[in-house]
């Protein structure tokens, strides 16, 4: 089975890639289930329809997981607030029927962070003042995205994993929602054990991603082997290695940031491998 983070190795905000979703295409037809794991603050359905509007085929996923799904519970549990809500309104959804009330920081019992309301003028130095009165006040914040930045087409935009690190040095309490945290794991896994029937060994899993502090890092925390894409994220530290040298540089980097890849790419591709290999039963 493989786990596949979605921005930055499927698509990067404004089209999906094409070698990328022919890979998964051809893995799941060959091999075994694609379970694309991604910490979007969105409902799977959401996410969903995003990936059908930038090109990325149904075929190249089973099924879907999101920040956004465990989101939905930890808002359950608190449920009706009031939360003060830091987010564009397309990630509205993520409340709906959930009967979450809102307000600033000054009235509410927590904070609901789902990303800047602003992601393409703003940055997480704008919040500031506000998140020191909520820390103050002693408000927990959940983070629906633990991303810091994500690529958008050839730019990287703020997320709310940076307010959420904004947040902490003020000396709030930050509980996360996605990657690299377990719930969003479990949830993936439950997912495949209804696809196949039963239950997986770690090591018949491989985890795909870019982002060293959420992909690589999950992965290592839940034992599970992992591909790094290089050229997602954090293609710009690699952005003058050939492709002799990005195995070496890259393994550097990871070394660097306390993490480890079992595998290392530029972008995901299908290896060639033969359609008559092990499958996952």
């Amino acid at each position: 089975m493989l786990l596949c983070d979605v921005w930055g190795v499927v698509h990067d905000g404004v089209r999906a890639f094409p070698g990328p979703c022919a890979a998964l295409v051809r893995w799941r037809a060959d091999r075994g289930p694609v379970i694309l794991i991604s910490n979007s603050p969105r409902p799977r359905a959401d996410v969903a329809v995003q990936l059908d509007q930038l090109g990325a085929p149904r075929e190249a996923w089973s099924a879907l997981v999101t920040s956004g799904d465990v989101t939905r519970d930890l808002l359950a549990c608190r449920a009706p607030g009031p939360a003060w809500w830091i987010g564009p309104e397309r990630d509205g959804a993520l409340f709906e029927g959930s009967g979450m009330r809102f307000s600033g920081p000054e009235e509410a019992d927590f904070i609901a962070c789902t990303g800047l309301e602003d992601d393409e003028t703003q940055t997480p130095g704008d919040y500031g003042d506000a998140l020191a009165i909520a820390a103050a006040r002693g408000l927990e914040m959940i983070c629906a995205n633990p991303d810091r930045v994500v690529q958008r087409g050839d730019r990287l935009i703020w997320c709310a994993g940076a307010l959420a690190e904004l947040y902490e040095t003020l000396g709030g309490a930050v509980l996360m929602a996605g990657k690299p945290f377990t719930p969003i794991y479990r949830r993936a896994f439950a997912e495949s054990e209804a696809i196949l029937g039963h239950g997986l060994e770690p090591p018949r899993v491989l985890v795909i991603g870019d982002g060293v502090a959420t992909d690589i890092a999950g992965a290592n925390r839940q034992g599970l082997d992992v591909l790094f894409v290089a050229g997602g994220i954090h293609a710009a530290d690699f952005a003058q290695a050939s492709r002799v040298d990005l195995p070496l540089r890259a393994a550097a980097f990871l070394k660097e940031h306390r993490a480890r890849a079992d595998f290392i790419i530029d972008e995901l591709r299908w290896s060639g491998a033969s359609r008559h290999g092990p499958r996952n039963r």
